[in-house]
């Protein structure tokens, strides 16, 4: 069994800065995947990251850091005060729909809040789309590189992290984004001379 105290103090080494400021590492031990985030909230002062170190210690350790560096790469590609379209829209909707609410217009808060909703679901689209994935990965390994390693060595890492991950939690297949996020990995480590497809970056 691992002990998670050191295993945490040195994942904490390896993030970027951002990360460490923003995300939490917990400790999870019931939870049956190896590594577990979620969609961060706009009040919440924290992002965890839950790991189940007695799953996370059957990963080599550069499996482990690549692992690590794409949730943060994950959680701190989330802005949710960044200026644009949607976020705007959500903002006019919200404060249109205080104002329709003080005034006990039902149909102008109804709108109001149906606005707000349609530009949070595009935001939350846009994090799953297979772009989205593809350039979490990127930037993860821009980041192990200023830990040493190579980018052919942290795509390669990576792409056996998400293999390993999948056997280890008894998935018998990976998942389609899992599946494109592979091959994109083996044309990084130089392993596959077929780049993913640009429609699927456009997506």
């Amino acid at each position: 069994m691992m002990n998670p105290d050191p295993e945490v103090r040195r994942l904490l080494d390896i993030m970027p800065a951002s990360g460490r400021m923003l995300c939490r590492i917990v400790n999870k031990p019931e939870q049956s995947w190896v590594i577990d985030y979620s969609y961060p909230v706009p009040w919440s002062p924290n992002r965890p990251v839950f790991i189940n170190f007695d799953l996370w210690s059957q990963l080599s350790r550069p499996q482990r850091d690549l692992t690590l560096l794409r949730a943060v790469s994950w959680l701190i590609g989330i802005k949710w005060f960044k200026p644009d379209l949607y976020r705007g829209l959500i903002a006019v909707g919200l404060v249109g729909a205080g104002v329709e609410a003080v005034q006990g217009d039902a149909v102008g808060l109804l709108m109001a809040g149906g606005l707000a909703a349609i530009a949070g679901t595009q935001i939350w689209r846009s994090t799953q789309s297979s772009r989205r994935e593809l350039e979490t990965d990127e930037a993860a390994i821009r980041v192990a590189l200023r830990r040493g390693y190579t980018e052919a060595e942290a795509a390669r890492h990576l792409l056996e992290a998400i293999e390993a991950v999948a056997q280890i939690e008894g998935r018998l297949q990976l998942s389609f984004t899992e599946l494109v996020r592979c091959q994109n990995l083996r044309a990084i480590a130089g392993l596959s001379p077929v780049a993913t497809p640009e429609t699927l970056r456009q997506e």
